[in-house]
């Protein structure tokens, strides 16, 4: 099945293969398009192939961590915090230090 969808930047899709992806750039005087995968990878299509791809919408992942290549640990937060640790703000510790 091609696809019917017009693409936009920013839209997202996932292919039937389970890969996610966004458009990140059109060119319609060279009739191409990029796609950035949710790991980072950047594919160029040209709009005929764009139109034979077996894809669905989805919304933007949560998660957007795909495409930084960087593990939860690297965020540099706690992501597990829970009551009074989530609503502290950052600069309270600043009052705390001497």
């Amino acid at each position: 099945m091609a696809t019917e969808f017009e693409p936009r930047v920013g839209d997202w899709y996932r292919t039937i293969t389970g890969d996610n992806f966004e458009i990140v750039a059109l060119d319609l005087d060279d009739d191409t398009l990029e796609i950035q995968y949710f790991d980072g990878m950047i594919e160029e299509l040209d709009m005929d192939t764009w139109c034979e791809l077996n894809i669905v919408p989805i919304e933007p992942p949560e998660d957007w961590s795909g495409s930084l290549d960087i593990e939860r640990d690297d965020y540099g937060v706690d992501l597990e915090m829970h009551g009074n640790e989530a609503r502290s703000s950052p600069l309270d510790s600043l009052d705390r230090e001497d």
